[in-house]
């Protein structure tokens, strides 16, 4: 099968012929459909994040299972499914109080005697890139990487459900439970950022303020329910929010990643209110918040995915979208082919843009 393989950090990525094994012991392997484009590679192929090399990149993805191996319990070939890289056991103290995206047990991986389950032509192993590697024909996952959805649920949509979606969305339903009526500011309208902003709609939050400094973004965000659009480059933009606000909103989203907008999250929350951060927090660098603010009340949380319980979370928000609800088409900016990764990427580098789609049928 085809893949795009990243052979070292800082380069472009190269569409090569690689190897997938077999399934194995509740293994299951899906025929891409289609797979997003999304920040968090990026990260991992410029080198912010280190990662093994080489590897096959991409993380979010949806397609038809083709076969199973032993033991696999929900699954069955036709399935048309989603995938996310948090593979969960089902088992540990994380999976059974419900917080399977805190999963980390190893059960879900090959074992290290094993052969890999990829391989260049050549016979070097590469190494399992967030438990997917989707930027390839073929993904080879655990069956708990990956869930069924509706057949009716177009796939090149289903995708963005596996990380920006669940994400966002999980951040507005899972993590701040939002309330109707209460405010919502979301820094960043990328994919993530995109998500919460409908979610917070969704939910019913009275106001939705959107804090991003490209302009055709923060249209975006009001096309996809922000209450307001606002550039967080301007002087005073947390008094600017405060004012709005009425003394700050009771849920502040970080979808970008730099502590200067964790600690603008902070900011601009009411006393009592919560700040939630998503965005991937590059090592070596740190948050600072102001000792006497504690006092207030306020709360700063990480997340991962969005506290996302996949098998039951993934299959209500296809159901939100094929209701109307859910908002995927907008945040699609364009559907390309897998030797145009390369391009994709620069075009998130350029951060003008939502989401390229890479799309195998």
């Amino acid at each position: 099968m085809k893949a795009a393989v990243l052979f070292e950090a800082k380069t472009p990525l190269a569409i090569e012929e690689v190897e997938v094994s077999k399934p194995g012991p509740r293994e299951v392997l899906i025929r891409t459909a289609a797979v997003g484009v999304c920040r968090s590679d990026l990260h991992f192929v410029d080198g912010a994040f280190p990662h093994p090399v080489p590897t096959v990149p991409g993380h979010e993805a949806a397609g038809v299972v083709e076969a199973v191996g032993s033991d696999v319990a929900h699954l069955r070939p036709g399935d048309h499914v989603i995938t996310f890289f948090t593979a969960f056991c089902g088992a540990c103290e994380m999976c059974v109080t419900g917080r399977p995206s805190l999963c980390i047990d190893p059960s879900t991986r090959r074992p290290a005697e094993a052969e890999p389950r990829l391989r260049l032509a050549s016979g070097t192993a590469l190494a399992p890139f967030l438990n997917l590697s989707a930027f390839a024909e073929m993904m080879l996952v655990h069956e708990n990487a990956c869930v069924a959805i509706s057949k009716e649920m177009p796939l090149d949509r289903a995708a963005l459900l596996g990380c920006a979606v669940i994400t966002g969305a999980g951040a507005i339903f899972n993590d701040s439970r939002v309330r109707p009526g209460e405010s919502v500011a979301v820094i960043g309208a990328g994919g993530i950022g995109l998500s919460a902003i409908n979610a917070a709609k969704i939910a019913g939050a009275g106001q939705i303020l959107a804090l991003d400094p490209v302009p055709e973004k923060r249209a975006l965000a009001l096309r996809m329910g922000a209450t307001h659009a606002i550039d967080p480059t301007v002087e005073s933009v947390a008094k600017q929010v405060i004012a709005l606000t009425d003394g700050g909103v009771h849920y502040a989203i970080e979808a970008v990643g730099r502590p200067a907008t964790a600690e603008l999250c902070w900011q601009i929350l009411r006393r009592g209110g919560t700040a939630t951060i998503l965005g991937m927090i590059a090592p070596g660098q740190a948050v600072s918040l102001p000792g006497p603010t504690f006092l207030t009340g306020k709360k700063i949380q990480g997340s991962l995915l969005g506290s996302t319980r996949f098998p039951i979370d993934m299959p209500r928000l296809v159901q939100l979208y094929l209701d109307g609800k859910l908002d995927l088409d907008t945040m699609v900016a364009e559907r390309i082919r897998l030797p145009e990764i390369n391009q994709a990427l620069d075009t998130l580098r350029q951060g003008t843009s939502v989401r390229s789609v890479i799309e195998f049928t």
